[in-house]
């Protein structure tokens, strides 16, 4: 059959791995310090990786694969979770695998230990790498916020955090449009709100930008709100 697929150049790519990392189907490999797509049916052509690479070197190409199989997806993942239940470090960075964490008793998917008054459910954090498709999405109040957010405001976790799914970006730093990414997240997954935590400053505009485009273009009535904090960390607005 004819569809989307991702084609790495592997001329310009520079081995970092952040696209397999990113990859969340588990399509994407290393091969001799080069990225290469492992399993054709693994790839959804979704595209988490292309934001990843800081080289540019994947891309969509319209041409003949196999289907994308989800069935086999799912069971790859489970013996990555087994894998990495035994061995932490199994399975790829363990920086970008999927988490949620214990919070008033609750029973999350995957039980981690976190510090005592933390309010963060679920990791990871980044909109550049968290999964569209998660079951820390489902029935969620999701929590956008801008990186400097918690650094200005001292009470972010009790105040925004708490009993929300939380990612994060900059939209300066990453030079990246989340709004993608983030309406197939809302598109695909029961999602209950979205609150939108920006600084003062402009640049900041393109994330609440990119999260009113998403749930425009989502399709869905979802409730919607944004605070702004000031660069010595007041709140503006909310």
């Amino acid at each position: 059959m004819k569809r989307t697929i991702i084609r790495i150049d592997t001329d310009a790519c520079n081995g970092c791995g952040a696209c397999a990392r990113a990859c969340h189907e588990g399509a994407i490999g290393m091969r001799n310090g080069k990225a290469v797509l492992l399993r054709e049916d693994y790839c959804d052509g979704l595209g988490d990786c292309l934001p990843a690479c800081p080289t540019g070197a994947i891309t969509f190409e319209e041409r003949e694969a196999p289907a994308y199989n989800e069935a086999a997806v799912l069971e790859n993942k489970r013996k990555l979770a087994a894998a990495a239940g035994a061995h932490p470090h199994a399975g790829g960075c363990p920086g970008s695998r999927m988490m949620q964490f214990r919070r008033n008793g609750a029973a999350p998917s995957a039980p981690a230990e976190t510090p005592s008054g933390s309010a963060l459910g679920q990791w990871p954090v980044q909109i550049k790498l968290v999964p569209i498709r998660a079951p820390f999405w489902e029935q969620a109040d999701i929590l956008i916020a801008a990186d400097c957010t918690a650094y200005a405001y001292a009470g972010f976790h009790a105040k925004f955090m708490a009993g929300k799914t939380t990612v994060i970006g900059c939209p300066k730093l990453d030079q990246v449009d989340y709004a993608e990414k983030l309406t197939e997240i809302l598109r695909q997954n029961s999602i209950a709100s979205v609150t939108v935590v920006r600084m003062e400053v402009p640049c900041c505009g393109g994330l609440e930008h990119a999260a009113r485009t998403a749930v425009a273009q989502s399709g869905k009535a979802i409730p919607f709100q944004v605070a702004v904090i000031s660069t010595d960390g007041r709140i503006l607005s909310e």
